[in-house]
C-alpha cells in the first residue's frame, strides 16, 4: 500500500470517527461526574478563576479546553452552556487519537497503523467515553501523543520531537494524576526493549547515543512549562505547581480504600471480553483482545511482520502488559480508566491482524481472514451505536456505570413547570435533601437562582418546608414530619408527590395552600 493511500485511508477513518461520535450529545444525561467538571468550568467561564485543588476534579486541561467551544458559541454564563459544549471537547479529542495514528505508519506497519486507526474509531469504548465529559480519552489521547513523538524521536532525532513529547508529557500532568502509572509503564517497557536488545547483541549504550543533553533539556523545559502553566492557573496560581505534586499522594490513598469503586481484579477483562447484565445484549471487544494477543507474540518473535518496526512494537506489547496489570491489581475501578490500556491492545491488534495475515500462504484463507476480520468490525461499530444511542443509559451497557437515568429529565421539566406558575418563577426556594450524591441536579438546576436552592444531606429540625422539595426516597417519613407537624403559623401546608421515577431516586413534592 502506498503511503498516500495509507495517510488516505487515515484521514477518511478520522472523518467517519468524527461522524460516528458527534450526533446527539444532548441526548445522554448527565453522569455525576460530568457534572461535577461542569460546575468547576462554570467557574472559570463566569468568573475568570480556576484554583487547582490536589484532593478532587482531577487537572485543569478539561476546563481551560472547554473554554474553546464556549467562546466560539458565545457562551458567556453557566445557564447558556450545554452537553455539546461540554462534550464536543471529548469528542475532539477522541478524534484526533484516531488522526495521530498517522505518526507511526512506518511503525506498525501501513496497513497495520490503518487497521489501527479504524478499531480506535469503532471502539465501543472509545467511541462511548468521547462523548463523555471526563479526563480519561483527553488522557489517553496525549498518552499516545507522547509515545508516537518519542518513536518518531528515535527514528529520527530533532529537537522538535524531543519538545512535542514533553509537551504531551506535560499535558498528561495537567489532565489526570493516573498518568504516572503511564509513565511508569513506559519507563518500564523501555527498560525491557533494551534488555532484549542487548541480549540480541546490541549494547544499551548504542541504543542511547542518540539522547544529547540538550534534548533531554528541550523535553523537561516543555513538559515543565505546559504543565506548569495549566496547574498555575497561566501564573495567576503558583501554588497549584506544587500541589501537582501533592496529588499523587492523595491518589495513592484512594486507589485502595475508597469502598465505592472497589471492583475485582479481573473487573476491565470482563468489560473487555463478555458481559451481559439481566438478560440484555451480549458485550465483547474480544476481536480487540485476540489480535492484540496475536501483536504480542509477534513482538516477541526475533523476526516481527514484515514493514513493522520491531522495537516499537515490543515496547507497545511490554507497555500494555504493564498496564494492563497494574489497573487490574488496584482495587479502585471505574470502566474508563481502562481505555489507556485498551488503546494500547489496539495499536498491537493492528500488527497482529497484518502478522496473521502474512502466515496465511494461501489467498484463500487470506481471503477468508480479511472477511472474518470484516465481520468482527462491523459487529464493534454495531456494539458502538448500540452503545452510544440506544443503551446510553441503561444498566445493561458496561460502560454505564452508576449513571443518572433519563427520568431527571422528567423531574427537571416537572420543576421547569412549577417555575412558570409559582410568583417567584426561577428565583422559587427548593430544597435538596439526599444523604449521599445529589450530583447531577446542580447541573439541572442551574437556571434557578442558586442562592435559594439549600442542599443538605438530612433535614434538619425545625425546618420550614420550601414550595419544592428534592428528597431520596428513604426520607420521605421525615418530611412528612416537617410536612405535618411544624407547619408555617396561620398556615395549613399540603404536599403532594409529583414525582418518582422507576428507581425511586428523586421524590418532589409541591406546595398547595
Amino acid at each position: 500500500m502506498p503511503r498516500t493511500y495509507c495517510v488516505l485511508l487515515i484521514f477518511a477513518i478520522t472523518v467517519g470517527a468524527l461522524v460516528l461520535r458527534v450526533p446527539r450529545l444532548r441526548q445522554r444525561p448527565m453522569h455525576c461526574d460530568e457534572a461535577v467538571h461542569a460546575e468547576k468550568f462554570a467557574e472559570l467561564l463566569e468568573e475568570g478563576t480556576y484554583v487547582y485543588d490536589p484532593l478532587e476534579y482531577h487537572g485543569p486541561t478539561l476546563n481551560y479546553l472547554t473554554l474553546v467551544p464556549a467562546w466560539l458559541s458565545g457562551e458567556k454564563k453557566y445557564t447558556e452552556i450545554d452537553e455539546f459544549t461540554l462534550r464536543i471537547v471529548t469528542v475532539f479529542f477522541g478524534v484526533l487519537l484516531v488522526f495521530l495514528s498517522i505518526l507511526i505508519i512506518d511503525g506498525l506497519g501501513r496497513r497495520g497503523a490503518v487497521l489501527a486507526a479504524a478499531l480506535t474509531a469503532v471502539s465501543p469504548a472509545m467511541v462511548y467515553y468521547s462523548r463523555y465529559y471526563v479526563q480519561e480519552i483527553l488522557l489517553v489521547c496525549f498518552t499516545f501523543g507522547a509515545i508516537a513523538c518519542g518513536y518518531r524521536f528515535f527514528r529520527s532525532p530533532r529537537v522538535i520531537w524531543a519538545v512535542l513529547m514533553g509537551a504531551f508529557l506535560g499535558l498528561m500532568h495537567a489532565t489526570k494524576e493516573t498518568c504516572i502509572i503511564a509513565y511508569g509503564a513506559m519507563f518500564l517497557a523501555a527498560i525491557f526493549v533494551l534488555l532484549l536488545r542487548r541480549r540480541e547483541g546490541i549494547p544499551a549504550a548504542k541504543s542511547l547515543r542518540i539522547i544529547k543533553p540538550r534534548y533531554v533539556i528541550a523535553l523537561i523545559v516543555a513538559g515543565g512549562i505546559f504543565a506548569g502553566v495549566f496547574f498555575s492557573s497561566f501564573l495567576d496560581n503558583i501554588m497549584g505547581v506544587p500541589d501537582s505534586f501533592r496529588t499523587f499522594l492523595n491518589y495513592f490513598s484512594r486507589a485502595g480504600s475508597n469502598p465505592l469503586h472497589i471492583n475485582p481484579w479481573y473487573f476491565y477483562l470482563k468489560i473487555l471480553l463478555w458481559s451481559q447484565y439481566g438478560g440484555g445484549p451480549v458485550w465483547s471487544e474480544g476481536l480487540i483482545a485476540v489480535l492484540a494477543v496475536a501483536g504480542f507474540v509477534a513482538a516477541m518473535r526475533k523476526k516481527g511482520p514484515v514493514g513493522v518496526n520491531q522495537h516499537l512494537i515490543r515496547f507497545l506489547a511490554f507497555y500494555v502488559l504493564i498496564m494492563t496489570v497494574i489497573y487490574s491489581i488496584i482495587p479502585y475501578k471505574t470502566p474508563w480508566c481502562f481505555l489507556g490500556f485498551l488503546h494500547g491492545m489496539i495499536l498491537l491488534a493492528g500488527v497482529g491482524a497484518v502478522w496473521l495475515l502474512q502466515l496465511i500462504p494461501k489467498r484463500a484463507g487470506r481471503i477468508l481472514l480479511v472477511g472474518l476480520l470484516a465481520v468482527g468490525g462491523a459487529h464493534l461499530l454495531f456494539q458502538a451505536y448500540r452503545g452510544s444511542y440506544q443503551y446510553y443509559d441503561d444498566p445493561r451497557n458496561p460502560y454505564v456505570y452508576a449513571h443518572t437515568t433519563s427520568d431527571v429529565y422528567k423531574m427537571t421539566a416537572c420543576v421547569e413547570q412549577i417555575a412558570q406558575f409559582h410568583p417567584d418563577g426561577h428565583n422559587m426556594h427548593i430544597q435538596v435533601f439526599f444523604p449521599h450524591n445529589y450530583w447531577p441536579l446542580p447541573w439541572y438546576l442551574r437556571s434557578f437562582n442558586p442562592r435559594n436552592i439549600h442542599w443538605d444531606k438530612q433535614i434538619p429540625p425545625g425546618k420550614l418546608p420550601a414550595p419544592v422539595i428534592l428528597a431520596d426516597p428513604d426520607l420521605e417519613p421525615q418530611l412528612l414530619d416537617m410536612f405535618y407537624k411544624n407547619p408555617p403559623p396561620g398556615q395549613r401546608e399540603m404536599y403532594v408527590p409529583l414525582f418518582i421515577d422507576s428507581s425511586g431516586k428523586y421524590i418532589e413534592y409541591l406546595e398547595l395552600r
